[in-house]
């Protein structure tokens, strides 16, 4: 059996780190360097980099933010936001990256992500998912939750799977920022549904969340942000607690 993991996401808008609500308002939660250099002294396994504002101002990656943050991280790194073509994709990984994210593009250009799977192999590209409910049906979302999109998010994480990503984050918009704890309705679906690992985003205030979501679901991981900029939670706490409670969790 896998390991479970724990992730940190990092939300960088324009120049700065930032956190919201329900994908509606931001604030900024301190400098970039900073951040990453605490991260990487609290046992982290992974980071989640994601540009929140490229797609929507129509900007491309940043590569020399990208080497900024790789050269500071030393576990693996996924980055994403803004990615349109190949040469992109490319020219992250070359920067750092180890792992690119995808969100809005897969809906607008079949063929890109594809083409990214079939060039640098499926463990490199994670497909991400932000979801929302609306009178009582999940509707996947894109362009940093702006532009709904007429699929349901299972379908849409097979669709995803099919065209080559092999991991899938799973974002709830309701609950992101809320700290309320994960949607446990939709990550069971969606990790019900795919082969590959999902990563449930979205909700978590407390280590009791994390457990719940790892024992209710089949996720593969836990991604959150809030938790680790307003609480004294930490990643490495996070750990303890689940290795406590029972859960198989990287060290």
């Amino acid at each position: 059996m896998l390991k479970k993991r724990i992730i940190p996401v990092l939300l960088w808008k324009e120049d700065s780190l930032v956190k919201g609500k329900n994908f509606l308002s931001s604030r900024r939660v301190g400098m970039l360097v900073p951040a990453i250099k605490i991260y990487n002294s609290r046992d982290i396994d992974e980071l989640f980099f994601l540009n929140i504002s490229a797609t929507n101002n129509n900007s491309p990656p940043d590569e020399n933010i990208v080497k900024q943050v790789a050269s500071e991280c030393s576990v693996p790194l996924t980055v994403g936001g803004g990615i349109k073509e190949l040469y992109q994709a490319q020219y992250l990984l070359d920067s750092g990256a180890d792992k690119i994210c995808l969100n809005t593009i897969p809906f607008y250009n079949k063929s890109i992500l594809p083409s990214i799977a079939k060039k640098f192999g499926s463990q490199a590209v994670v497909g991400s998912i932000d979801v929302k409910k609306i009178d009582g049906n999940y509707f996947c979302f894109s362009n940093s939750g702006k532009e709904k999109q007429n699929i349901h998010p299972v379908e849409w994480a097979k669709n995803l799977v099919a065209m080559g990503c092999g991991e899938i984050l799973l974002t709830s918009i309701d609950h992101e920022g809320m700290m309320c704890g994960y949607d446990i309705e939709i990550c069971r679906e969606v990790s019900n549904s795919v082969r590959v690992p999902v990563v449930a985003n979205g909700g978590a205030g407390s280590y009791d969340h994390m457990y719940k979501a790892l024992v209710e679901t089949k996720i593969s991981a836990i991604a959150a942000s809030s938790i680790f900029h307003y609480t004294d939670l930490t990643p490495l706490g996070a750990k303890k607690y689940l290795l406590n409670k029972g859960i198989s969790i990287r060290k």
